[in-house]
């Protein structure tokens, strides 16, 4: 057992594979010497050497290019897309490309590649760093998308990613990086699993990313009022664990699903959809969302701090929900 943050485990992991096997490599704007923007990749460059931490041209769809030939050739390419935001430019390459070239090869080629990238606010990154891009990328055929919160499960989850044959999306929040935790398993976490972070009985908090600990702080509160919450944490949102959330809603006949997204199109509607759809019978009352306001992210601290959903609003929801 070891005491990590955020940024430890998921260096920890990729270094592991990259111990493993030559043809894991890291690419990205200053993943190199300077260790990423956030640290992350810190001492690689100094084990790996150039060709296998390889800093790249301020340029996304580059990258993503890069990433997705190597793939193609028969590497196992980590490649880190700075901040989230700047998905959109490499679009053309992640979503004509890498997510469908397995489908139009006709099975011939696999895309061994992982796309880390950095989501969410809080640190003042204004309205260009700070989005939570989630939804663009869960709604493309082709893509595995990944979104933990806590070491144990980073870890896990980017060896896991790593070994995957398709494209992996993995996001990382901003805010979360120095978060500690304890680390148990150096094994992979299969995609596709959730994870029950707090057991209750009247309502079902679906939660991810940064948003996981907000619930928990809301579900907290709400036993001191005497209403018991799961805190169900996808951990993968696509392939999503169905059957976990099922089991839950089962339980607590009532669901809330919170993001820090925008609340307009987003990944938590495309959860809510499904429990509305599939889980109809099992519920007790409408499905609700507590997501971000549908606005631009402000720079200004109060105006980001109001932008955000915080655990007062799930707290809120839980309580109308429940009468």
């Amino acid at each position: 057992m070891k005491t990590m943050k955020v940024m430890e485990a998921l260096r920890e992991a990729m270094c592991i594979r990259m111990r493993e096997d030559q043809d894991v490599l890291l690419m990205g704007e200053d993943v190199g010497r300077f260790g990423g923007c956030f640290g992350v990749s810190a001492g690689m460059f100094d084990e790996f050497g150039p060709e296998r931490v390889r800093d790249t041209p301020i340029s996304e769809g580059a990258i993503i290019g890069a990433a997705t030939g190597s793939a193609a050739a028969g590497l196992r390419p980590i490649a880190e897309i700075m901040f989230s935001d700047f998905l959109t430019v490499a679009m053309d390459q992640l979503v004509n490309n890498a997510a469908f070239m397995h489908y139009m090869f006709g099975g011939k080629i696999e895309l061994p590649m992982v796309v880390r990238t950095v989501n969410g606010a809080g640190a003042q990154g204004a309205a260009q760093h700070s989005k939570s891009m989630e939804a663009w990328v869960t709604h493309i055929p082709g893509l595995k998308v990944v979104f933990p919160s806590i070491p144990q499960d980073c870890l896990g989850l980017m060896l896991a990613s790593i070994d995957d044959d398709n494209p992996v999306i993995f996001f990382e929040h901003k805010m979360a990086y120095g978060r500690t935790g304890e680390v148990t398993s150096l094994d992979p976490i299969p995609l596709g699993t959730g994870d029950i972070k707090r057991e209750g009985s009247d309502v079902t908090i679906v939660a991810y990313g940064n948003q996981l600990f907000v619930a928990m702080d809301a579900a907290e509160e709400l036993a001191k009022g005497g209403i018991s919450a799961e805190v169900l944490d996808p951990r993968t949102l696509y392939p999503l664990d169905k059957e976990l959330i099922a089991t839950s809603v089962a339980k607590t006949g009532n669901v809330i699903v919170t993001s820090e997204e925008f609340k307009r199109g987003s990944y938590a509607g495309e959860i809510s959809a499904f429990i509305s759809e599939e889980l109809f019978d099992s519920l007790d009352s409408p499905v609700r969302r507590v997501c971000a306001l549908d606005t631009p992210v402000p720079f200004a601290p109060i105006l980001e701090q109001a932008f955000l959903p915080k655990a007062e609003d799930i707290v809120q929801a839980v309580r109308e929900q429940l009468g």
